[in-house]
């Protein structure tokens, strides 16, 4: 488990990554940091011998898709009938260059 860290050791490492926390502001994270320490405990106590792992956080899945059905469909002749441009029977536009 992570040690509680002090006040300079949140204010040190504020400065590597390009900002300033004040004495109060530290003092804010050090707190948080040893609640969330103690939260992380509490976890790692509980005993999970026996339960398997979940890929999802529900046992059955909440989306439900439908089959696919073919409705209408077009042939490629008419897919490709007001196309300024084709190639091998594909759309073919010009090349988007930034």
């Amino acid at each position: 488990m992570e040690t509680i860290k002090d006040k300079a050791y949140f204010k040190g490492l504020a400065n590597r990554l390009m900002f300033d926390l004040n004495d109060e502001e530290a003092t804010s994270i050090v707190d948080e940091f040893a609640t969330l320490c103690q939260q992380l405990e509490l976890l790692e106590a509980v005993d999970t011998t026996g339960v398997e792992p979940m890929v999802y956080p529900f046992e059955t899945p909440t989306v439900y898709l439908r089959d696919d059905e073919e409705d209408h469909t077009i042939s490629q002749e008419q897919a490709m009938a007001n196309a300024t441009k084709s190639l091998q029977g594909h759309f073919s536009v010009p090349k988007v260059v930034k």
